[in-house]
């Protein structure tokens, strides 16, 4: 059957016309799904009910149904715990900042891509999520919260590039007027750092912010934490970017996670500095979220600090992210594996 919330508005129109409908029906229709949200054909009151029976038997009408939900008492960060439709579970984040809300969605179940830092990776990769169920993590946490949405990052669990033509669509329906209509320019993509998708992407023409993992100064410091590094060096990686800066004119965001001990001293400060200087760039720091599995650490604040300021008198913009949410699961994938894990030792 076909995902009709994965269809444009002209391939919904060819599908309606193809059932013998008119073609503004498909207007209509796309305006329930994607602007006002509904959860069913039923719902799709100026539609009739033999068009909304023949719908049924036509489409999938992908929903995503919460089977966890968290809140910080700190700050108000929710992370909810998604089931897809085959019974496989996403975790997305919902952030409330004063400039708006901003929602952290995954790309796909699991991933292959073997951060060491990671706890989306340990259970390894299951599938690539359709543009539906990439919107839905948007559209169910609107519909759950009752507020907008007004920036969206592509930095759950999942490598985006890895599933490059679902991402590319999703960002085409998340943007159209017809839809929720969230400007470009407040999607932000992360990669860990795929060369070709990095340059593909320069050539599709939006205007979307780029975030790469560095998370490194240096090839042999990165291969420790990042797999990919074996396969795409540093220098290979950043001309990449700076093909994408090129072609798009956006500021690339460098993640870089902070690792006790790991990457936070002062000489790989330095190197960074040499890596990043003179290019138009944004340094994002991010004290590691621990996970059980792996004994890394996060940098303790003075190492946080000092890091920034050595950045910053080097000219090089940068942050301190936001410690969202740390009384929950906060790190990608920790909710998932729990929940799975408590689900296996039940069934025993």
């Amino acid at each position: 059957m076909t995902d009709i919330k994965s269809l444009t508005l002209q391939e919904l129109k060819t599908e309606l016309t193809a059932m013998g409908e008119k073609a503004f029906r498909a207007g209509q229709m796309y305006d329930w799904m994607h602007k006002r949200l509904v959860e069913s054909f039923d719902e799709m009151t100026n539609l009739s009910q033999a068009m909304r029976n023949a719908c049924k038997e036509r489409f999938d009408y992908v929903t995503l149904k919460a089977v966890q939900v968290q809140e910080s008492q700190i700050d108000g960060t929710k992370k909810f715990l998604f089931e897809l439709p085959d019974g496989n579970l996403v975790e997305s984040v919902w952030m409330k900042y004063h400039h708006g809300n901003s929602v952290c969605i995954s790309s796909q179940v699991g991933c292959k891509m073997g951060c060491r830092f990671c706890a989306s990776t340990l259970d390894g990769w299951e599938r690539n999520l359709l543009p539906s169920e990439m919107l839905e993590q948007i559209y169910a946490i609107t519909r759950m919260t009752g507020e907008r949405v007004s920036n969206v990052v592509v930095m759950g669990t999942g490598e985006p590039m890895d599933n490059y033509d679902n991402l590319v669509r999703f960002i085409e329906l998340l943007t159209n007027e017809d839809g929720l209509n969230i400007s470009q320019r407040n999607i932000t993509v992360s990669t860990c750092g795929i060369v070709p998708g990095i340059r593909k992407f320069a050539e599709e023409g939006l205007q979307v912010t780029l975030a790469l993992s560095l998370h490194a100064p240096n090839d042999e410091k990165r291969k420790e934490l990042m797999p990919i590094a074996k396969k795409y060096s540093l220098k290979e990686v950043l001309e990449a970017c700076d093909y994408y800066f090129e072609k798009t004119g956006r500021r690339i965001s460098f993640e870089y996670a902070l690792v006790g001990g790991v990457n936070d001293n002062d000489g790989e400060a330095q190197e960074l500095i040499s890596l990043l200087q003179g290019r138009n760039c944004h340094v994002n720091l991010i004290p590691v979220n621990p996970i059980k599995e792996r004994d890394y650490v996060s940098s303790n604040r003075q190492k946080v600090e000092g890091f920034k300021n050595k950045l910053e008198k080097s000219k090089i913009q940068c942050t301190i992210r936001r410690e969202m949410g740390r009384d929950i699961d906060g790190a990608c994938g920790q909710l998932r594996r729990r929940h799975v894990r408590k689900e296996q030792q039940e069934d025993t």
